[in-house]
Formats: structure tokens, sequence, C-alpha cells
């Protein structure tokens, strides 16, 4: 069964079943007041029957007695109304009965009576002469009523009226309540429909949404107005779809530089390839002069060192991003570390006219795995060295709050704010142009460093202006700021 139709008879149920409750509680209620009001009008008659035939002596200031020609009087008038009495003295003695009316009162009813209760008796069968009533035994409702003087009880009066009439009217009420029942059915069916329609119709558009989904088209979006369950859930499924574009966004922003990574890759390998290919050949046939052997000797492994380092990146940033590299963090020198890299780039830097100053305290020291610290910082100045033509390039470190930070700044090209949004990114390259260079070949060095120094649990930023320059600066954290791994914490233990 559809979900509309199950809602729609859910709603239906509900309301009926909150409708038959109400209607069985209004009968009740309905029955029991038409017995009391029956009850009060037996007791105004009972009333009027005592205050109509009691006869007192004025002279003895005593009670005398009834009198017959009231209350025969009485009863004839009563009796149009199927109404019936019967008188007792306080010797359970009958001392008048209208149409031979003889109810059966109990011992504890008797009880009751002499306390000055008035008993009421829901249903009874008394006898009744069969001129008023055609049946043996005639359903009737009865008050028992006890009278006084002077503290003394002197008679009780016990009146009935048949039934019938109020069961006449309580049919008459299920009559009535049964066509309105109906009649409400019919109106309760029709909201359930709508309400069940207002819900599936929300469900459904989403429904509709989630197979456009499914087609791969996630330029979808549902109304989500609203503040129930249906309206959030039409939110998370906006944003559902949204980060389903982003991610199909970048899934093809990755994989076209993956492509053109692999184009690049290509180009880049073919070369040295060639080049290799080329003396290797010139060897084995012996083209090359001998003079010109150990050149060509030192020009196969340049190029093996190209191709090796080109394997190498990819390697390591795969380690990087799969957490599979071994962190060995120690305190060390970095003012030595530095000094080290500036003596390693030097001649890099003098092929391009750029000048390394270093300004760096002395035996400044860092918390950071000595290997990676080196790689981090090489990649970085390199960097600069590469896009940097007669210029001078800064390398700066100190004691900050909580670690130790250092600046690699350069006066070369810089960058546009689109190129540092996506410098960290896998195969990017700032500047294409130089992509045949021997540094960088990969598009890999910043990424690479990037996460080097996340898993530090350092930070990196950089800041640039396209034709002026740009600044690196990274923080390392000490010791008792760093996250530490399990692995990471046991090594430095057993150092």
């Amino acid at each position: 069964m559809k979900l509309m139709y199950r809602l729609m008879l859910s709603f239906f149920a509900i309301i009926v079943t909150l409708m038959i409750i109400v209607s069985i509680s209004f009968i009740n209620v309905t029955n029991n007041t038409l017995y009391h009001n029956t009850w009060q009008q037996l007791k105004s008659y009972s009333d009027s029957l005592i205050q109509d035939s009691i006869r007192y002596n004025m002279a003895t200031q005593s009670f005398e007695g009834f009198a017959t020609e009231s209350l025969n009087s009485n009863a004839n008038l009563l009796t149009r109304q199927n109404v019936h009495f019967a008188i007792y003295d306080t010797t359970h003695r009958k001392i008048f009965a209208s149409n031979g009316f003889a109810p059966n009162m109990s011992r504890n009813d008797w009880q009751k009576l002499k306390k000055g209760e008035t008993v009421y008796t829901k249903l009874i069968t008394p006898k009744i002469n069969t001129r008023v009533s055609n049946s043996t035994s005639p359903r009737m409702t009865e008050v028992s009523r006890p009278y006084f003087y002077k503290g003394k009880m002197i008679a009780v009066v016990s009146i009935a009226t048949f039934v019938s009439t109020i069961e006449q009217n309580m049919r008459q009420i299920k009559l009535n309540l049964i066509m309105a029942l109906l009649a409400a059915s019919l109106i309760t069916l029709a909201v359930s429909y709508f309400l069940a329609r207002s819900i599936t119709k929300r469900i459904d558009s989403l429904r509709m949404a989630t197979h456009q989904i499914a087609r791969g088209n996630y330029n979808v979006e549902v109304n989500d107005s609203g503040r129930d369950e249906v309206a959030d859930l039409g939110r998370s499924f906006n944003q559902m779809t949204t980060s389903l574009r982003e991610s199909q966004q970048e899934i093809r922003r990755q994989e076209e530089r993956r492509r053109q990574f692999m184009a690049d890759a290509a180009h880049e390998m073919r070369t040295p390839l060639t080049t290799i290919n080329g003396i290797l050949e010139g060897l084995q046939y012996d083209a090359i002069p001998e003079e010109d052997k150990k050149h060509s000797i030192q020009l196969m492994q340049n190029d093996t060192r190209r191709l090796i380092r080109l394997v190498n990146d990819n390697l390591d940033y795969e380690k990087i991003r799969t957490n599979q590299i071994a962190m060995e963090r120690k305190v060390f020198d970095a003012s030595a570390v530095l000094e080290n890299l500036r003596e390693q780039l030097a001649k890099k830097a003098k092929e391009k006219h750029d000048i390394l100053k270093l300004d760096v305290a002395r035996n400044l020291r860092v918390y950071a795995d000595y290997d990676r610290f080196v790689q981090i910082m090489f990649n970085i100045i390199q960097n600069a060295i590469q896009f940097t033509d007669n210029g001078l390039i800064s390398i700066r470190g100190k004691r900050v709050e909580k670690g130790s930070q250092f600046q690699i700044e350069d006066n070369g090209i810089g960058m546009t704010p689109e190129q540092l949004d996506n410098i960290w990114e896998r195969y990017y390259k700032a500047d294409r142009s130089r992509m045949n260079t021997k540094y960088g070949e990969s598009g890999l060095g910043l990424a690479i460093v990037h996460q080097l120094v996340l898993l530090h649990g350092g930070k990196i930023d950089v800041k640039s202006t396209y034709g002026k320059g740009t600044t690196f600066t990274i923080f390392f954290p000490d010791r008792d700021y760093a996250p530490h791994n399990s692995q990471q914490t046991n090594n430095n233990d057993k150092k």
C-alpha cells in the first residue's frame, strides 16, 4: 500500500476512534443526565404528594395521617404521566398504592431511609395493574424518599416511572449521533486525504530529486521551507547535493590535473630517457669520442637523478597522504641545518643571480623530524630560487610562543590570488612555462611540504603579490604542544 493511503487510513482511524470514544462518553453522560433529571422530577412529585395529602392536628401539633381523596386525585393525575407511587408507614406497612404499584425495597434500603437518605434505583420490575402496563414485569426507575415530622420519620414515598420514555429519548440521541458520525467520517476521509497528500507530495518531490541524483544530475534542489522533519530532510538533501556537486567538481579538477600530470610526467621522462638512450647507443657503437665519454656519463647520471626525483616525489606524497610515514621527532639546532642548506643551494642561487641571506638566531632549537625538516626547508628555498631572477631570498628563524617560526621571503615573480588558492594542490604548477626546468617537475613539492608541516602539528602560511614576491611562514610547535601518536611516542622514548 502506498504511503499516502497508509497515512490517510492512519489519520482516518485516529479521528474516527476519537469520535467514537467521544460519542460513547456523550451517550453515557446523556443517559445519566436523563436519569438524574427524571429522579429530580419524581422527587418533586413526591414532595407535592406529601404536601397535598398530609394531615396535622393543629391543637396537639401532631401528625394524623394522609387524606385519601387527595392521594386518589394525585394518583389519577400522575397515572396520565406514567408515574406511580406507594406510601409506607414506619412499620413498612403500605398505606396507599396507585394502580397496585408494589415495589420491592430491601432491608438495606430501609436502613438508608431511616437515616434520612434518598434511595435511587435505576431499574426495577415492580408489580402493577395490567390496565396501566401490558407487561407482567414493567421496567421502571424509582426514587424512595423518607419524610420526617419533629425529627421522627412518619412516612416513605416510593415513586417510579417507566424507563421506556428515557430509552426512547436515548434511541433518538443515538440515531442522531450515528448520523453525525457518518457525516463526520466522510468529512474526516476528505481531510485525511488532503493531510496525507500534503505530506506525500513533499516526499514525492524528494523521491524524484533522488532519481535525478541517481542519474548523475547533481543540480537538483528541493523546497526546504518549514520547520518539520520533512523540511529538515529537505535541507539535509540540499546540503548533500551541494556536497556532491562540489565533490564532482573536485573529482573533475583532480582528474584534469592527473591527466595533465601524466602528460607532464611523460614529457619529463621522455627527454632524459631519450638522452640516456642516445648516449647508450653511442657508447654501444663506439660513436662517442673518448674525451666526451666522461661528460656523456655525467649527463646520464643527471637525467637518471631527475627520473628518480620524479618517482620519489610521488611515493613520498602517497606515503604522507595514507599516513604511512614514520615521524622521528627530536630537538636539534635549526640554525646549523639552514646554514648547510644555504651552502648547498648557493650554486643554484648563483646561476639565477640570486642572493641567499640567512638571518637565524644562533642555536635556534626546533622540535621536528630532522630529515623532514630538511626536506621542507629545501623545497621552499629551492622554490624561491626557481621563481626569482636577480633577486634577494631571505631566510629567517626565531623563537615564538609555543614553538619556532621560519620565514622564506623572495622578491621574485609572485603569485596571483588564484594561484595562491591552489598551490597546496597535488600536480598544481603556478608557472606552467617553467615545467621543463629541472626543479619542481612534478608539481608535488609544495603539496608534500604542506602535508609534512601538518604532520608535525604545525602551520604554514603564504603571502604573495604578483610581480613583487612571496613569503612563506612555517611554524613548528615545541614538544609539549605537538601532537603525538603512540608510535612516535615510543620512538622518542627509545631515544
